[in-house]
């Protein structure tokens, strides 16, 4: 017999041994949520004496995580890449990537979204931190601390949505529970103390950096191959010159014009290439720091 809703969610955990680290986040914050909310309205009851027709009403853990299990399932079928694209060649792989939507979600979100995003963490963690610091003297220093620790929070969750929707990354869907019963102070304390805390933190300055080297990296190699591509039209179409030095314009050789087009596509090509190879990466920086379990 479940006597406590951690021990429910022991075994929860135990019986989604396996799952996805952002399946087992949301079967547990569900759990406790539903548990701890219900267990509020039954008072005068003993915990242990008012779980067990929560629980049957809920759920026992190896039923919820057969649930979970089986939505994930799903789930993963959803995120993956297309079983098809393992049997092409590796031409219609190379070629195709322009056709795949991962690689344009994740240019996406590397290009654009990393560095505006990127500013805004960045700003907002120093910020937060160093007025948290500075205001700890003062009477209105706690309620800043615990608002700014469930800001993080918040930003956690909407930056694991856009990870999930761009990079096809699994990430958590429901924020972290902290339970109500254990009073404000020590939801504060346990807020404070979780290491998921620290390492969203880590995640949202470590946004600019990264967000700086993939919109550097991407708009010098897209302007590279645009270039390359455009270079015979702008010559020949609107007599650019290319190159000037000392007044004295130089113009790219005719023979070298197809080679140019040549290499500007393969540069895009392989740009595009990169692109899905960095979201990966970033994806996985999102799930380490990001989730919970």
């Amino acid at each position: 017999m479940i006597k406590s809703v951690e021990e429910y969610l022991r075994q929860l955990k135990k019986e989604l041994a396996g799952c996805d680290r952002a399946t087992i986040q949301d079967a547990l914050s569900d759990a406790e949520e539903y548990l701890r909310n219900t267990l509020e309205t039954r008072p005068d009851l003993a915990e242990a004496d008012a779980l067990l027709p929560i629980i049957e009403k809920y759920g026992m853990p190896d039923e919820v995580a057969a649930a979970y299990m089986d939505i994930e399932s799903r789930v993963q079928v959803a995120l993956a890449p297309a079983r098809t694209s393992a049997r092409k060649s590796l031409a219609s792989r190379f070629f195709g990537v322009f056709a795949d939507p991962k690689a344009w979600g994740a240019l996406l979100f590397l290009l654009f979204f990393s560095l505006f995003s990127g500013i805004i963490y960045f700003t907002w963690a120093v910020t937060g931190i160093s007025l948290s610091l500075g205001l700890m003297v003062l009477i209105i220093g706690l309620p800043f601390i615990g608002l700014f620790v469930l800001s993080v929070q918040g930003i956690a969750l909407i930056e694991g949505r856009v990870v999930e929707a761009l990079l096809g990354v699994r990430m958590p869907r429901r924020p972290i529970f902290p339970g109500k019963s254990l009073g404000w102070w020590g939801r504060f304390k346990k807020l404070i103390s979780q290491k998921h805390t620290w390492l969203s933190i880590a995640y949202m300055i470590l946004k600019l950096p990264l967000g700086i080297a993939y919109f550097v990296v991407f708009i010098v190699l897209i302007s590279l191959a645009l270039s390359g591509i455009a270079l015979p039209i702008l010559e020949l179409g609107f007599d650019i010159q290319p190159l000037v030095i000392n007044n004295v314009p130089y113009y790219t050789p005719v023979w070298l014009m197809p080679l140019t087009v040549i290499a500007g596509i393969l540069l895009l090509i392989l740009t595009m290439h990169l692109a899905k190879v960095l979201g990966r990466m970033q994806g996985a920086l999102a799930k380490a720091l990001l989730v919970r379990y």
